[in-house]
Formats: C-alpha cells, structure tokens, sequence
C-alpha cells in the first residue's frame, strides 16, 4: 500500500518522474560484465583456501567474512586476524579483519585488503627501451572495506548481510561496491546448510572516463558436517560449496583446447556439481588441524592442502597450499589473535578434597572401652580478703 501510494505521488511531480527515468536509461547505460569487482572473490584466509575454498561452509574463519557473515552469530570473544598471499610476478594480497561480539549471537565485522603489485616497470609509447635497470615504474592496487554482520534469529537459524566497497588505481582510479546476504540452517546436530546471494544490490563498478560495469546477483548453496571420533583423539569435518545457479560460469576451463565449458543447475545438474568446491578437515583435540580439498571438482590439478596449530588459546595459525593448473602454486598464511583472551588466560580448575574413604570392616570393629581417667581435681583457690577485725602475727 505504502509503495503504491508512493507511485501515485511520484506521478503527480514532474521532478520525480525525471528521476525514475534518469535512473531506467542508466541501467541501460551500465556494461554488463562478468566479474565486476572480482577482487572481492579473492580467498584471503588459509583455512578456507585449504578446504578448496569453499569458505561459506567454513565457521570460525573470520578472514572469510566477505563471503560467510552469518558465523558472526556465533562469536564469543574478539579476533583480530591477518593473512599474506604472494602471487607470481611479485602480486600480494594482505587482509586483515577484526570481529567482535555484540552480545549473545550477534557479531560484527570490519576488514580492510590491498591486492596489487609495485614496481612495474613500464615505457611510454615512443620513448626509445632505457639502457641497463632505469625503467620507469608504476603501481596497480584494488583497496577494499568491508562491513558485515551476523545474528542468531531462531535456535536454528542465523543470518548475514555484508557491504563491500571497492577503490582501484590502474591506468585510471575507479570506485566498486557490493552488497551481500546470506543465511545459515541447522538440520541436525552439526550438519548446517547455507545460501548466499552475492551481489544482491549488483555489483557494480564506475570508471574515472565515465564508463560504468556491473555484474548481475549469484546465489550460492553451502553445506558443513562434524563427526566427533573419540578414539581417534578428534573430529573429522566435511565442507561443499556449489557453483553458482542463476548463470552460466566458466566453471571448468579446458587448458588445452582453450574452451570453457559449464552450465547451470537446470541446463546441466551434472556439470553444475563438478563445478562445485570442498575440502577434508581433520581436527585433533590437542589443537592440530590437516586439511585437504579442491578448488573444482572437474580438475584434479586444483587441489588444495594445508595445517593449522592453535598455539594458544588466544592464538591461532594456518598454512595453505594452492596449486593451479597452469600459473605458479600459491602459498597461503593466515594468524589470528584474541586480545580478550591474551588479557584473560583461564583460570586453572580448583582441585577439590577427595571424598571421605568408606570405613572397611575392621577399621568398623568396636574395641573395648577404657574407662577415662579423670584427672585430679586441684583445690579452688580462695583469694586473700581483707580481715575482719583483730590484731594477727607474721613470724
């Protein structure tokens, strides 16, 4: 009712009908592209990116927010967390993240990443080749921030919204923005399903000249599942992230005919699943974790591995390693930090008394009474008084 009373008025303004109709001839304007603002699809933490990537099936892994914000409703304590990935050609990617409770099952989340390289040397078109190293260099970087949040709203059930901004310096500066929504649903006891809607606002990118791209929204299906094995000292987890349902993707990649192949769920529901990801988790109890997965299930060649060691309780490392099947393996390495537990350490568990031994049947024997001796009893002594009256003698 609200929105159709909104109509009505809208039509009466000249003014607010210039508006509807600046902004449908700019959506018209807009290039449709695949992979507006890619960089925000880029795996920073090493956990995830052991487990093949499939980073919304992954709780606990707060460098993954971007993609998994409704673990935020689990949070109990705050993290600080931060990662270091170097690509071929001396490319980097640093994140970094923090996130903190904001009561019972909600979170919030903050991160910031640089992904780029410096130091490229480039010549300007008709300059003569520079003699020896005096090449003159140029930077390209995609700077990211990143707010997310996550809440419990049922016993089963948690959500997730996250908005990502985007600056990027290349051969012209040029502004991204996304935003996303998920949500998380408890089956059974440690079997989790989720959804994410990536881009549900588009993704969407302006360019210094002008020129504006964007990406239409994807949904994306999750699933996780933990089974405790007591004899064996830990856990074994299991984590599956689909390909995306609402258009076709380049999901597998045929290196040597150069063709792409995939299509979605409905086209083709066997290549929608091997365009699929996931990995093995296998968690010890004294805080050692081996990890294994795939980044495609079409390709072997995308196999993913790594370990992670909780050294303490406030802190955690992780290891991955990533291989491609034509560019250079990527080395992976992710520390996460609790400042409230660093300043809290646990305190040791009170022993308590043992319990009182039961009496055996000897010690319950009756032994013979004594009969006690009462001790002797010593003469009250009387304090002098004054005398009453007459005359006495001290020898």
């Amino acid at each position: 009712m609200a929105l159709k009373n909104f109509g009505g008025f809208c039509l009466l303004r000249p003014w607010c009908v210039l508006l509807l109709l600046g902004m449908w001839l700019q959506a018209f304007a807009m290039d449709r592209v695949a992979g507006a603002n890619a960089t925000l699809d880029v795996e920073p933490g090493a956990r995830s990116a052991a487990l093949g990537s499939a980073t919304m099936a992954v709780d606990g892994d707060y460098l993954g927010l971007v993609s998994n914000p409704y673990q935020l409703s689990g949070i109990r304590y705050g993290w600080a967390n931060f990662s270091h990935t170097a690509y071929f050609e001396d490319t980097q990617y640093d994140f970094a993240s923090a996130a903190v409770p904001l009561g019972e099952g909600q979170g919030l989340g903050i991160s910031f990443a640089r992904f780029g390289a410096d130091d490229i040397p480039y010549i300007r078109e008709g300059e003569p080749v520079p003699e020896g190293s005096d090449y003159n260099t140029l930077s390209y970087a995609d700077w990211m921030f990143s707010v997310t949040f996550g809440r419990r709203v049922m016993d089963r059930l948690d959500i997730g919204v996250g908005f990502h901004g985007l600056y990027r310096e290349m051969d012209q500066t040029g502004w991204g923005f996304r935003g996303d929504a998920g949500i998380r649903y408890r089956l059974v006891d440690k079997l989790f399903v989720s959804g994410l809607l990536k881009g549900w606002t588009s993704s969407a990118t302006t360019w210094e000249s002008g020129e504006v791209e964007y990406s239409s929204p994807e949904f994306y299906l999750a699933a996780s599942y933990s089974l405790p094995v007591s004899y064996l000292y830990g856990s074994l987890g299991l984590y599956w992230q689909s390909a995306g349902w609402l258009h076709h993707e380049a999901r597998s990649l045929d290196f040597d005919t150069d063709e792409d192949s995939g299509g979605r769920l409905w086209d083709d529901p066997v290549d929608w699943l091997s365009g699929g990801r996931g990995g093995v988790e296998w968690i010890f109890d004294f805080g050692l974790s081996l990890r294994a997965g795939l980044s495609s299930f079409s390709t072997l060649r995308s196999v993913t591995a790594g370990a992670g060691l909780v050294i303490a309780k406030f802190l955690r490392v992780d290891y991955a390693f990533e291989s491609h099947p034509v560019l250079s393996p990527v080395h992976r390495v992710s520390i996460s930090i609790s400042p409230y537990l660093f300043s809290h350490p646990e305190k040791p568990a009170q022993v308590e008394p043992p319990a009182p031994r039961a009496a055996t049947p000897q010690e319950t024997t009756p032994e013979p009474s004594v009969p006690e001796e009462k001790p002797a009893e010593t003469p009250e002594v009387v304090p002098d008084s004054e005398p009453a009256g007459g005359v006495y003698w001290e020898e």
